[in-house]
């Protein structure tokens, strides 16, 4: 994976790509447990991983979404995140089928603009 390296980069707004990567980065750092028991429960129950890992995903969500990146993304691509979801829940058996649908929200993602959204915040004590 490449990561932007430097403020000035960040800041002159390089890149499309960037918001996708920040918010794979934060979610495989961060969330890592989370989406391995996901991933492996997607992989164990190819048909029927809706039904199956439902807690796991939802674990999955709950892990990422106070990030404020992910909030940003989350907040911008909604309409493109829930056509995505919807079909997956109509597909459950064929979800290659939403390929389209994954591509346009990633589309989306890659153009959402990060000035201003803080990409390592200060974790708050809970």
């Amino acid at each position: 994976m490449q990561v932007v390296s430097t403020n000035r980069e960040i800041e002159e707004g390089v890149c499309g790509r960037y918001s996708v990567q920040v918010a794979m980065d934060i979610t495989a750092k961060c969330c890592h447990k989370e989406m391995e028991s996901y991933g492996q429960c997607v992989t164990s129950h190819p048909s029927t991983w809706q039904q199956h890992c439902q807690d796991l995903k939802m674990k999955v969500a709950q892990c990422t979404s106070s990030h404020p990146v992910i909030q940003k993304i989350r907040t911008d691509c909604s309409k493109e995140f829930t056509e995505f979801e919807h079909c997956l829940r109509e597909n459950q058996n064929s979800p290659t089928f939403c390929s389209v649908h994954v591509a346009r929200f990633l589309g989306c993602a890659e153009t959402v603009d990060l000035a201003g959204v803080p990409v390592n915040p200060v974790p708050r004590p809970s």
